[in-house]
């Protein structure tokens, strides 16, 4: 089967586990560094926090950056997971 196979995630109970926790990881990711960013912003509100605020906008750019992270870490273990059902056929 071929890597990032939408089809995948309906193949099989244990797929579709898998398919659901890690959308819950994604959309915890994502609200993390939506909620660092807002933060942030309203801390940039005052001059004090600058520096607070910065390393809000920091740790929200890497929540982000992990995003597709995750979505391809779920892809490939999809993949591998149909590899295995295959051979578990054959047998």
């Amino acid at each position: 089967m071929r890597l990032f196979d939408r089809d995948r995630r309906e193949e099989n109970p244990r797929t579709r586990r898998l398919y659901a926790v890690w959308e819950l990881v994604y959309t915890f990711v994502d609200f993390g560094a939506a909620t660092t960013f807002l933060i942030g912003s309203v801390l940039f509100l005052y001059e004090s926090l600058h520096t607070v605020a910065t390393w809000c906008f920091i740790v929200g750019s890497v929540l982000f950056a992990f995003k597709p992270t995750i979505r391809t870490w779920r892809d490939i273990k999809l993949a591998s997971m149909g590899k295995v059902e295959e051979l578990e056929r054959k047998e």
